[in-house]
């Protein structure tokens, strides 16, 4: 008999907690998009340059370096958005002993909000030191800011979605239950490009006639409502 009494409060017990966790309310679950394309207006490039032999002359990093320094300077580029990456046996002593033929190179980031000023910048470095460049990676400067204001839209999307559906049914819509983000947005790719600009003239340096594709921007908010 008192096993029997066990057993009764055991199964009441079970019961009574599964109760409390069934969500008897009644929900609709909606997805809401918002979308925008922005142009990039943060370019970072690399540049890389090399010592070269000019006959039995050798134009040395530093001649290159203080050339590209003056560039970027004359571009109005900030000091902070002008930074070398790496540097390839730079100052090795021990290398130049072994190898006297072996040349140094240095590459450097640029971070530019016009393209067309890495023209002007090349074309105050001596062509024949630069090794390549490329782009390496495109931003968008209110970025932060773009992505929020999507997602409030993309959570008001959904909302009048469900409000749409629930009045008619008669019904009106509560508040939310459950909210999911989603970042479906696209960067395009960077690509490798070969900039060498020719030598400044009175018509100065000549604009880039690249074209950038854009940053599509896009998020998805499923949202799950109370229907009142």
């Amino acid at each position: 008999m008192k096993k029997l009494f066990i057993l009764a409060v055991l199964l009441t017990f079970t019961y009574g907690a599964f109760a409390q966790t069934v969500d008897l309310r009644r929900k609709i679950e909606v997805t809401g998009i918002a979308e925008q394309e922005v142009t990039p207006d943060i370019i970072n490039v690399s540049i890389s340059l090399q010592e070269y032999m000019d006959g039995k002359k050798r134009i040395t990093i530093d001649v290159l370096e203080s050339q590209l320094e003056k560039g970027v300077k004359d571009a109005g580029i900030a000091k902070d958005d002008f930074t070398m990456n790496n540097v390839s046996a730079w100052n090795n002593t021990y290398q130049k002993k072994k190898a006297p033929d072996f040349l140094a190179s240095k590459q450097y980031l640029i971070k530019l909000r016009d393209l067309n000023k890495f023209n002007q910048i090349l074309a105050k470095v001596d062509p024949k030191g630069i090794q390549s460049t490329n782009i390496d990676s495109y931003d968008y400067s209110k970025i932060n800011d773009l992505k929020n204001d999507l997602k409030l839209k993309a959570l008001l999307a959904a909302r009048d979605k469900a409000a749409f559906l629930v009045n008619g049914l008669g019904d009106k819509l509560g508040s939310a239950l459950n909210i999911t983000e989603n970042d479906n947005s696209s960067f395009p790719q960077p690509r490798a490009v070969m900039m060498y600009a020719k030598a400044a003239d009175a018509a100065g340096p000549a604009e880039s006639d690249i074209d950038f594709k854009k940053i599509k921007l896009s998020f998805q908010i499923q949202a799950v409502f109370e229907i009142k």
